[in-house]
């Protein structure tokens, strides 16, 4: 069965910018491009170099659809689903999250 782990308060992620946090034994990167209560959280982990730096990406606007440029070459990830734009085979996990009465939670 799967529960709910409360992060944060949503006041903690400055509007258009990323955290890093533990779920488990996995870093996510959960990012509020808004100043509204809307969240979106992807691996942390950078597949091509396998660094753990996506919580500290640029967001961007292409197409309607919010990305996350890695701060290493710049690939970028689809805040929806993980989805890496410039080669698929390189996509990530992304992971349920909401934010209940100010928390921020992710599905375990």
């Amino acid at each position: 069965m799967s529960q709910w782990v409360t992060i944060c308060n949503i006041d903690e992620i400055l509007p258009q910018t990323g955290v890093c946090a533990l779920l488990g034994h996995e870093q996510v990167a959960i990012f509020r491009p808004y100043h509204d209560e809307q969240v979106f959280a992807i691996s942390n982990i950078d597949p091509f170099f396998r660094a753990s730096v996506l919580s500290r990406g640029l967001i961007a606007e292409h197409n309607g659809e919010l990305w996350v440029a890695s701060p290493l070459k710049k690939q970028r990830f689809r805040l929806s689903d993980g989805l890496c734009m410039e080669d698929e085979s390189h996509s990530i996990a992304h992971f349920d999250v909401r934010v209940k009465d100010g928390q921020v939670q992710l599905k375990a």
